[in-house]
């Protein structure tokens, strides 16, 4: 592979003295252009492919936003576990039923404030707005309004030098460009993505702007979850998804040092050509899973109603209304089912009782009061994959 010069280092100085090197990359696109030999070829064709077959089976979900809400939900878990929070994807569901959850509250609230912005950016970009630093930071601003980020300068820019890993820049595996670069580096970054100087093919628009995004790493904190978060807007204003069903934090979670190993090789000697392989394979597999998913939670669901249908006799229809509002919110309590299903509270504990005994949903507290129920099946085939790191 070519050897590619993706920026410079430049000395700073950091308060107290101490000299460190930091990294502005050079703008894109990469230069020499990028060598796509036959096997490289052949894994962005697969992911392509892949794509297509998720955007495919999202315009034939009985239910396309039911398993959207649920879907960035579990992006929301994932990506911030990447991070270092403890959340898991019922920890959320909890907290957003009003009841504690099994972990720290910071940690659910990062989550959720995670699913915050990924809803602000993907009404933004519906209503037309382009995909553009201005959006960056407002994703950004949600992101971090609560919890341990408030105190970050959220939906700005950085002003001071930041690092990745150790405890201070001159000990850091790696410093991003100084603050005052941080404009231009974006500036430079939001032409590209809007085709300047040249058209680019969606799949490595996504794949090359990740890298240089975290390599700016213009925020504070949350730049990892900004970043990812933004492939899939990316795949939704380029027309490849209509629905943003693709989400890498699973593969990336799986893959973690090779990951951070392949961002450090872009920009150590500009092999580009490693990391587009790289990420060919999480695009194809993030969406393989996807449509997997989105399979099986179709038959549980149409299974499940016809069980109920069978076997349900004169509570079938509260049995079926209950299991559809559950499919919506998998964990909730006797009083929110009967606020969402306008069926009285004999009724909706009645249902629920029928719905436990055969095993479709089950009961979490124990208790004989404000007791709390669960989609169990429906949620463990969401929830694979986001068990605490």
């Amino acid at each position: 592979m070519p050897r590619r010069t993706t920026g410079h280092w430049r000395t700073i100085s950091t308060v107290g003295g101490e000299r460190a090197r930091a990294y502005v990359p050079v703008p894109l696109p990469p230069s020499p252009s990028l060598r796509i030999d036959g096997r490289l070829r052949d894994r962005l064709d697969a992911a392509l492919l892949a794509l297509g077959r998720l955007d495919s089976v999202s315009t034939l979900l009985p239910d396309t936003g039911l398993f959207l809400y649920m879907y960035v939900r579990k992006e929301a878990v994932l990506s911030s576990q990447i991070e270092g929070t403890q959340s898991s994807l019922s920890d959320l569901l909890l907290y957003e039923a009003n009841e504690s959850p099994g972990v720290p509250l910071d940690d659910v609230v990062e989550v959720s404030s995670y699913v915050a912005a990924m809803e602000h950016g993907l009404a933004r970009i519906r209503d037309g707005f382009p995909l553009s630093n201005r959006l960056i930071r407002e994703i950004h601003g949600i992101l971090l309004h609560d919890g341990r980020g408030a105190d970050k300068s959220p939906g700005e820019f950085r002003r001071s030098q930041n690092w990745l890993g150790g405890t201070r820049p001159g000990n850091a595996r790696f410093v991003p460009p100084p603050p005052e670069e941080v404009p231009a580096c974006m500036g430079a970054l939001e032409r590209w993505l809007h085709d300047e100087p040249e058209r680019t093919p969606t799949l490595l628009k996504a794949a090359l702007s990740h890298v240089q995004f975290e390599t700016i790493h213009p925020f504070l904190d949350g730049n990892g979850r900004v970043g990812r978060l933004l492939v899939p807007l990316l795949f939704c204003v380029e027309g490849v998804l209509h629905e943003p069903l693709l989400y890498l934090s699973l593969y990336l979670k799986q893959h973690r040092d090779e990951y951070y190993e392949l961002l450090d090789r872009v920009r150590r000697s500009g092999d580009w050509e490693e990391w587009l392989g790289f990420f060919a394979d999480g695009v194809r597999e993030s969406a393989e899973g996807a449509v997997t998913t989105a399979q099986r939670l179709t038959v549980l669901a149409r299974d499940d109603r016809t069980r109920i249908e069978r076997d349900g006799g004169r509570a079938a229809g509260t049995m079926l209304r209950l299991q559809q509002t559950l499919l919506e919110h998998p964990i909730q309590s006797a009083t929110q089912l009967a606020e969402r299903t306008m069926l009285s509270m004999p009724a909706v504990n009645n249902g629920l009782t029928a719905l436990a005994t055969s095993g479709i949903i089950r009961e979490l507290t124990g208790r004989r009061r404000n007791r709390l129920y669960s989609y169990a099946s429906y949620l463990q085939i969401l929830g694979e994959g986001t068990q605490p790191l």
